[in-house]
């Protein structure tokens, strides 16, 4: 199984992630790691990503913006 991610601008366009994903084995450690580095993929133009399994959408777009509150 192979878990990636795709970076989008809010308009669904893909944009080079800031951060280059590693390979990820679970969907645990995919989300982990978007965890970590969200911050620097906002800063680099993504605005939301979307999680895939084996080239099928798991979930998404989740916007990387935090919320006002």
């Amino acid at each position: 199984m192979a878990w990636m991610w795709r970076f989008e601008k809010a308009d669904g366009t893909e944009v080079p992630p800031a951060v280059e994903p590693e390979e990820f084995t679970t969907q645990g450690d995919a989300e982990s790691w978007v965890g970590e580095v969200w911050r620097e993929l906002l800063d680099g133009g993504a605005d939301q990503v979307s999680l895939f399994e084996d080239g099928s959408k798991v979930y998404g777009p989740m916007s990387l913006q935090a919320d006002a509150g």
